[in-house]
């Protein structure tokens, strides 16, 4: 159902024993803004000093995803006019991510259809993670001259094996059994049973701790059959466990099979600076101490990217013009020095992102 026009982008209300946060942009798959991620860090405050909330509930109105993203559109036009959207956006966001990961009461995201970029920032930290038949999770971003964000690097760096960086690099989406297998989800839930679920979570009584909650959505599990990705564990693995995008690409031309064919046709359609950003910043993840590390590389980096070529011609070329032939600059993995790479990963003195005591 799409949201009446006067509606607000947010919603807000407590039902039961639960604090509900819906996104309510369904026209735009609830794409997050700046003014709908601060409305959540508001939300969190509220419900924190509320005795009587027992659990946050994250659901997306309409039927398409609970989040496709941040709002890149409005990003785009303030990179082209030298405006500091993203960087003040991916601030608040970050933020909001690690105190999501941090959250002192259950956090339960409903991860139902689209979830990609942003969208798993507000619900792959929570400590209930939902998802059903219908989910497609996916971290996009090289596609667009970008890199997995929102903590999306720590995420992807405890998947088993080599998926995280198959998923990373490739953008390839998860059903539920992939993201339960990568990590990024708890719970198989069958959609015809979500409604019985959610009357079940906002009759939590008062303090339920996050196990309780888990036991609740556990009476209404399903378990799914082995995911893609899972299936080509073997090859992912053996593909991916090189430290360069090149051997990378050279492994998959080896191997020469309709996944690997597949796998590198996607590789080559995203942008070369990308894939080695974000290949480092995977493997950089692997050693971080905490998520709120993860996040202070992944700000340094999104620093750079805001002023570089390849973010406003990414999302010219998929969002905009919807072309799908992106002008990456440089164009070859093998122009795209370390000297690059390295501007990603500098410091940023004052600007760099802090998080509260």
């Amino acid at each position: 159902m799409n949201a009446p026009l006067n509606e607000p982008e947010l919603l807000v209300r407590r039902e039961g024993t639960a604090g509900v946060i819906r996104l309510n942009r369904p026209k735009a798959i609830n794409a997050l803004t700046l003014e709908m991620a601060r409305g959540i860090d508001a939300a969190l405050d509220v419900f924190a000093a509320d005795p009587d909330v027992a659990l946050v509930l994250l659901e997306g109105a309409g039927e398409r995803g609970l989040c496709a993203g941040g709002d890149i559109r409005t990003l785009y036009n303030s990179a082209r006019q030298g405006g500091d959207l993203g960087p003040v956006f991916w601030r608040e966001e970050y933020l909001l991510n690690a105190r999501i990961a941090g959250f002192a009461k259950p956090y339960v995201a409903l991860m139902d259809g689209l979830v990609m970029g942003g969208g798993v920032g507000i619900s792959g930290h929570g400590s209930v993670r939902v998802v059903s038949e219908t989910t497609k999770i996916a971290m996009p971003e090289v596609g667009i001259g970008f890199f997995p964000d929102v903590g999306g690097t720590y995420l992807l760096s405890w998947a088993p094996g080599e998926s995280g960086a198959y998923f990373g690099l490739t953008g390839a989406i998860m059903n539920s059994a992939d993201a339960i297998y990568a990590g990024f989800a708890d719970v198989d839930v069958p959609a015809h049973q979500w409604p019985a679920l959610r009357d079940a979570l906002i009759q939590a009584r008062r303090g339920a701790s996050a196990s309780t909650v888990r036991g609740i959505v556990a009476g209404f599990a399903a378990t799914p059959q082995p995911g893609p990705a899972e299936r080509h564990r073997d090859q992912i693995d053996a593909a991916f466990a090189h430290d360069t995008v090149e051997q990378i690409v050279a492994a998959l031309s080896r191997d020469g099979s309709a996944f690997a064919t597949t796998t590198l046709q996607a590789l080559n359609s995203k942008s070369p600076t990308s894939l080695k950003v974000a290949l480092r910043l995977l493997r950089s993840a692997r050693h971080a101490p905490s998520l709120e590390a993860c996040l202070v590389d992944e700000y340094r980096a999104a620093l750079e990217v805001f002023v570089s070529a390849d973010f406003v011609e990414g999302i010219r070329a998929a969002v905009i013009d919807k072309d799908r032939s992106p002008k990456w600059r440089p164009s070859r993995l093998e122009d795209v020095g370390d000297d690059i790479v390295a501007r990603y990963f500098e410091p940023r003195g004052d600007r760099e992102l802090r998080f509260p005591d």
